[in-house]
């Protein structure tokens, strides 16, 4: 752990002894900050000034770049990728070797100023190995399939199907991951 970070930092929403683990091996850069009930498994790495709210589920292999925010009540597989400036909201699931570009907004709340907004936050669910571009929005509750690629800047208002490669405002399907020039590298 490098200096100026905070570990286990108390938070309202974590659990009554507010411990939080964190795997061997891990690397926390400067300034990070990890509020207390959060389960983190091995081999952890952070950029700096990552903040990492209460109450979330790592897993192990798991890298989040510098200045991203993870909110609280989070589920993280393994060996997924956040990158620099991200932004995780509440009840986000990021599925196994999944891909979040830089600057990726997921959002969580489909009428941010209404009565009981609280009440009805949905994150995102991100599927195993889905590929997230940089700069893109996804919408409250969307689904992004198994293996899907989400094109920077796109904007996801619905669903996205397993291996479907999506891009645009809103984004739109324009081809499968295995019919692509490369290969199917995902």
């Amino acid at each position: 752990m490098e200096d100026f970070c905070l570990i286990g930092v108390p938070a309202p929403a974590a659990s009554p002894d507010g411990q939080t683990t964190i795997g061997h091996g891990a690397w926390i850069r400067s300034h990070t900050v990890i509020y207390a009930g959060n389960v983190i498994g091995r081999r952890f790495v952070t950029g700096n000034k990552v903040n990492i709210r209460e109450c979330n589920r790592i897993g192990d292999d798991v890298s989040v770049g510098t200045l991203s925010v993870i909110e609280h009540h989070v589920e993280i597989g393994d060996r997924v990728r956040i990158h620099t400036q991200a932004f995780i909201p509440e009840f986000s699931i990021l599925e196994d070797d999944c891909w979040i570009g830089p600057h990726v907004v997921l959002t969580n709340a489909k009428y941010p100023v209404s009565p009981g907004v609280k009440d009805s936050l949905r994150g995102p669910r991100i599927g195993k190995g889905a590929k997230i571009g940089a700069n893109a929005t996804l919408l409250p509750g969307v689904v992004i399939g198994e293996r899907a690629l989400v094109g920077a800047g796109a904007v996801i208002t619905h669903d996205v199907p397993p291996g479907a490669v999506v891009v645009g405002n809103p984004g739109r399907m324009i081809n499968r991951i295995n019919r692509l020039p490369y290969g199917d590298f995902a």
